[in-house]
Parts: structure tokens; C-alpha cells; sequence
């Protein structure tokens, strides 16, 4: 059997009342649902016009009718209710009639889904529902959104001014901005956000000229958080989120990048006042608002870097200026002090550049190109670098002036080692270091060989293996010359007829760890010589490889001073010895005499004699008893001498 056909106008007719309906549905007028055998009807009457054979397949028509009954709606009724009204008002109606429009497009394409299946597929044709939204785009859109942007602008500067405002009708608005593009944001950018940004920097703009004027850096500081804050909050609530990076930057430019420079010197509030106050958290604040500008921190880090600089230079001017008041009477702790400020100093201001700063690289540089200036003052002729190895010695030697617990000596060192990092010359302090830790390992004078260990590991950790190498030598030098020794004894005491006639403790260097020392062929006294030859039989029979060179300049010794009113133990230097020694054999000595006798340079002679015969102690007696040793003075021994000690050191 066969279908009958339907004509155009007798379809389209059809169609027409389901169409009307529609919109009376949607202006809100009394009308019932579609009930499914209305659809179905509709439906079915456009699949049977597109289905008939031609010249009765009207798909084309239908596709053209179906557009212009959103034309007809839209200029009859659409338009005219939005041209008669302003403000909010148009706004509201706009929403309104965009949703309106988008559920007129959902139904109509389902009437004429058909269409979309089969004909417009084939002829590659915009598709229904991008028919219907391109309507409401070239008709609504085109003329009205100049005027939407206009009131939405309105609305965000009365919010800005804290006025309360219907933000779900801003979000509404904006989101047809958003729609219309149809995945694309061309319109959403050019119609909208551009407009609104410019307005942003404007209002902005306006507000920093009063804040600046008015308002300490801090005050103002806060003011712009709170704005960042605040449009952050804005994008979350009824902007389109693509928008947040552009607008935050509009609001940091004229706030913070335009006055920057004369916020952050702001006489009395600025970055110089802030640290000169140890206002923290006003710095934090700055560090987080200027971050996320580029090159925003760098004029807070030169700030920090002179600041730091200038209180640093004050410490070592200060430290200078009280030296040469003390002329010379101790000055050391003068710079024991000095370096004690400066470790607080560091600790000080590195706590600014984790906290405040955040660790960031452009403030760890700062500090470190502050210290390297004051670091590097020398205060009263001493060089940064022997003052800091001076430092330590007073930290690691027995009896050094500061009193300290292990812990506290630990992390004394861990800083010391800190501020070498920003001293140019650290060859020189190794220098230093090196000739205080051989007088302490040599004298015995080192408190603590653990803590002598822990600085060696934190200065090879800071400056590497070879920086270190040498003074680990020495320390571990030590060690070995304690066995050496507890050999030499044993081998004394296995070996009956070897003796060295008097107790004799030798310390065995490795020469290339230690400073260099001047080593004389000194004429040693008959029983000294013996005690070298049995030490050297000894150290034979250990290493046929290592030549001995003696160190006397290094040695002391224990001789009893056989005087009239008492006996007295004498402890000397080994050079002062076997002078004394000399007047074993003679009553009376003249200075070539013992020069030729002890083979000494005339300088060494003259500081030896005036030791034993013009200081403290006059173990000598000098003709003529002038103050000062000349070549032609001669020399006895004082029997007379004596003191309320048994035991004295020369």
C-alpha cells in the first residue's frame, strides 16, 4: 500500500501549531506538555516529508523553515522585550531569554532530528543546534552585548567599593559571554575580558595614587593583598577561570610594579626601615606579593644586601676602633668578640632568608655577597682569615676564653666554617689553621681530639679533601708518635744495655703535613747526643727509608738547677738547655764563646740569652747588667738564684 503524500504547506502547517506551542510553553502563557504522541507526531510528520520521493523530499525547505522560526521569534518577541529595558533589568531578561532560547533549540532539533541524521550529514551543513545558538549569536548577541558588558562592568566596581551585588546574576551574564562562542573563547575575550581588564587597571590605577600618598609601605602592603585576594575570590565566583592569571597580573602591575620604587624606599616604612626594625612579617608580606613579579624581588634583595653589608662593615669598624684604643694589650679578644657578632649576625640574617624569603636563591645571594665584603676587612693588620683560624684555636685549646659545652663547640665550629665560605683567601686561613692546631697537637695543648676531628670533616665537606689533607695528616701523626713512643720504651726495656741516660719522649713527624720549622745544626751537649744516637739505633730497626731531621726549636726539657738555697726543677726549651748546660764545665762564659760552642745565628743567641738573663727569671748573671745582650757581654752562672716554685718554665 501506498503513503500518501504531505504537501509542504499541509506539513509546515502541522508543524507550525507545535511550534506555537513552544513558545507559549516558554513565554509562560497556560498551555499543557508535550505528551509523547505529540512528539512522536511531530517527529514523524518531518520524517515522512524528508523520506518521500522527489520532488516531494522537502529536506532542504524544512532545514530553512526551521531557522527561520527562531528569526521570526527572535524579532517578534525576543528583541523587543530586551530593548525596553536597562541595567539589571536587561541583564536579568538577557538570562532569561537565553535559557529560553537554548530549550527552544534542544526541542526543535528533536522535532527535526531527521534533518540532522541523514541530510545535512550528507551535505556537510551546520547542524541543527548550531543553527539554533548561531540565531541567537547574530541577533541577540550582536546587538546587546555592548551593553551587557557595560552593566556587568557597573556591577563589579560597585562590589569593588563594597557594595553587596547579585553575583549568581554576574556569573549568569558572564557564562553567555562564555556559551556563545560555542567551545571557542574569541567572544568571551574580546567582548568581555579586555573591556574588563582595562577597567581593573583603571580602578586600580586610581586607588594607588591616594594609597601611596597617604599610606606606609606596610598599610599599603596589606591593602594590596587584600585586593589580590578579593578578585582571586571574584574569578572563583563568577569570572571564567582562564582569566585569573591576567587579571591578578592587571592588579599586581598597578599596585606593586608602577610604585615599587617608592613604596620600597618609603623613608620611614620602607625595606631599609622594615629590617632596621626586624619587622618580619611585614618582609614576608613584601617577599609574597613582589615573588610571583618578575624581577619584582630584585630591589628587596639589593635593600637586604646593603643593609646586611653596612651592619657587618659597623661590627668590624667597631671592633677596629676599640683594638687601637687597647693598643696592643689584648687585642685578641677584641677579635674573639668580633667574630662572635658575626656568626650572630649570619645566623640572624640567614633566618630572614628561610622565613622571610623563603629560601629563595636571589637572598641566599645577597647574603653571601654582604659577608664576602666584611668578611674580608682586616681588623688591626690581622686578616680575616688568621682571625678565624684564631677563633677556632680559642674554641679547641685548653684554657681558651670561651667556656663552652660540647654541643655548643660543635655547632660553633659548624658556623665558623659557614663564614669561611665567604672568606677570598681561604689558603690563608688553611695557613693559620695549620700553625695554631701544630702548637696545640705539639704542646698538648688541644682540649678535645673528637672536636679537632669534627672541624677537620666539616672543613673537608665545605672545601674539599685537599683543602684538609695536611691537617688530617697531623692529627693522625699524633696517634702514630704515641705508639712510636710506647715502642721506644718497650725496645729501651728489652735491650739492657741500650740507655739513653735520661727520660726521653721523641714525637716522629711527617714532614709534608706540617708547617715548615727551621731546623739548625744546633751543638748539642754530650748527653743530648747520646739520647739521639740510641732513638736513632731504635727507629733503624723499624724503617730503613725516612731520614730523622731534628726539630729542636720544637723540644723542651726538664734539668735540675742545682742552687744554693734550693734545688729547682727548670722546664726549658731544648736551646736553652744545652746552653745551660754549658756551665757545667765552666765557671764563665763570653757570648763568642757560646756562639762558637752552641753554633747559633747571632739572633737566635741574643733572644736566648736575654731569656735566661734579662726577663723574668735570671738564671744568668750578665756583665755589664744592661738590659739589652751585646756581643761583647759575658755570661755565669747564678748560684745565688732562687724562687718560692719547685718547678718553673722559662
Amino acid at each position: 500500500m501506498e503513503r500518501k503524500i504531505i504537501e509542504l504547506d499541509q506539513g509546515w502547517d502541522y508543524m507550525q501549531k507545535g511550534i506555537t506551542k513552544l513558545k507559549r510553553i516558554l513565554e509562560g502563557l497556560p498551555e499543557a506538555q508535550f505528551n509523547s504522541e505529540e512528539y512522536m507526531m511531530l517527529y514523524t510528520t518531518i520524517y515522512n516529508m524528508c523520506t518521500q520521493k522527489p520532488p516531494y523530499d522537502y529536506s532542504q525547505q524544512l532545514y530553512d523553515k526551521y531557522k527561520e522560526a527562531f528569526e521570526e521569534y527572535i524579532t517578534s518577541t525576543v528583541m523587543p522585550s530586551l530593548r525596553e529595558k536597562h541595567d539589571e533589568f536587561m541583564l536579568r531578561e538577557l538570562v532569561q531569554r537565553w535559557s529560553n532560547h537554548k530549550v527552544m533549540v534542544r526541542w526543535l532539533s528533536r522535532f527535526f532530528h531527521y534533518l540532522d541524521r541523514y541530510f545535512i550529514a550528507r551535505r556537510s551543513l551546520p547542524a541543527l543546534n548550531e543553527v539554533g545558538l548561531s540565531c541567537f549569536r547574530d541577533l541577540v548577541y550582536r546587538e546587546v552585548n555592548a551593553n551587557a558588558r557595560v552593566a556587568v562592568i557597573g556591577l563589579i566596581d560597585k562590589e569593588r567599593e563594597g557594595e553587596q551585588i547579585d553575583r549568581a546574576l554576574l556569573k549568569n551574564v558572564i557564562d553567555i559571554f562564555v556559551e556563545i562562542g560555542m567551545g571557542q573563547m574569541d567572544a568571551y575575550e574580546a567582548d568581555f575580558e579586555a573591556h574588563m581588564l582595562n577597567d581593573t587597571g583603571e580602578y586600580y590605577s586610581r586607588k594607588a595614587s591616594n594609597w601611596i600618598l597617604e599610606d606606609s609601605c606596610p598599610d599599603y602592603m596589606l591593602k594590596a593583598e587584600e585586593c589580590l585576594r578579593r578578585e582571586r575570590d571574584r574569578v572563583s565566583h563568577y569570572l571564567h577561570s582562564s582569566s585569573e592569571q591576567k587579571l591578578v597580573e592587571k592588579v599586581q602591575n598597578e599596585l606593586l610594579v608602577v610604585y615599587a620604587t617608592q613604596l620600597l624606599d618609603k623613608e620611614h616604612s620602607g625595606c631599609r626601615a622594615l629590617l632596621r626594625d626586624d619587622k618580619v612579617e611585614d618582609l614576608s608580606r613584601i617577599y609574597r606579593l613582589y615573588h610571583k613579579i618578575p624581577k619584582g624581588l630584585d630591589p628587596v634583595a639589593a635593600v637586604f644586601k646593603q643593609h646586611v653589608t653596612a651592619e657587618g662593615t659597623a661590627l668590624v669598624q667597631a671592633a677596629e676602633d676599640a683594638t687601637s684604643n687597647q693598643a696592643s694589650s689584648g687585642s685578641g679578644a677584641q677579635e674573639q668578640v668580633l667574630v662572635r657578632k658575626i656568626i650572630e649576625l649570619h645566623d640572624k640574617y640567614m633566618a630572614y632568608v628561610n622565613d622571610c624569603f623563603i629560601n629563595h636563591s636571589l637572598f641566599h645571594k645577597a647574603l653571601k655577597e654582604a659577608f664576602e665584603v666584611f668578611c674580608n676587612k682586616a681588623v688591626s693588620g690581622s686578616s680575616s682569615a688568621e682571625l678565624l683560624a684564631g677563633f677556632c684555636d680559642n674554641i679547641l685549646k685548653k684554657g681558651g676564653s670561651e667556656k663552652l659545652s660540647d654541643e655548643a663547640i660543635e655547632e660553633t665550629l659548624e658556623k665558623v666554617v659557614k663564614l669561611l665560605a665567604y672568606i677570598s683567601d681561604k689558603d690563608l686561613f688553611a695557613e693559620f689553621y695549620r700553625k695554631k692546631l701544630a702548637r696545640r697537637l705539639l704542646f698538648d695543648r688541644s682540649a678535645n681530639e673528637d672536636h679537632e676531628k669534627s672541624i677537620l670533616t666539616k672543613l673537608k665537606q665545605q672545601c674539599g679533601g685537599q683543602f684538609t689533607s695536611k691537617m688530617e695528616g697531623m692529627v693522625t701523626d699524633l696517634t702514630v708518635a704515641r705508639d712510636n713512643q710506647v715502642n721506644f720504651e718497650e725496645y729501651l726495656n728489652n735491650n739492657e744495655n741500650v740507655s739513653p741516660g735520661m727520660d726521653l719522649t721523641v714525637t716522629v713527624l711527617t714532614t709534608g703535613y706540617w708547617p715548615s720549622y727551621k731546623s739548625f745544626d744546633l751543638n748539642l751537649p754530650e748527653e743530648m747526643v747520646r739520647c739521639v744516637e740510641v732513638f736513632k739505633a731504635f727507629y733503624e730497626t723499624k724503617t730503613k727509608h725516612r731520614k730523622l731531621t731534628w726539630i729542636y726549636s720544637l723540644g723542651t726539657c726538664n734539668i735540675n738547677g742545682k742552687f744554693e738555697p734550693k734545688p729547682i726543677e727548670l722546664v726549658v726549651s731544648t736551646y736553652q738547655a744545652a746552653l745551660l748546660l754549658l756551665f757545667n764545665t765552666a765557671e764563665r762564659l763570653s757570648y763568642s764563646e757560646i756562639l762558637t760552642q752552641l753554633n747559633l745565628t747571632h739572633d737566635d743567641l741574643v733572644r736566648l740569652l736575654h731569656s735566661l738573663s734579662c726577663a723574668k727569671y735570671k738564671i744568668l748573671i750578665k756583665e755589664p747588667a744592661t738590659k739589652t745582650i751585646s756581643p761583647n757581654d759575658n755570661f755565669e752562672f747564678n748560684s745565688k738564684f732562687t724562687d718560692r716554685l719547685r718547678r718553673i718554665k722559662v
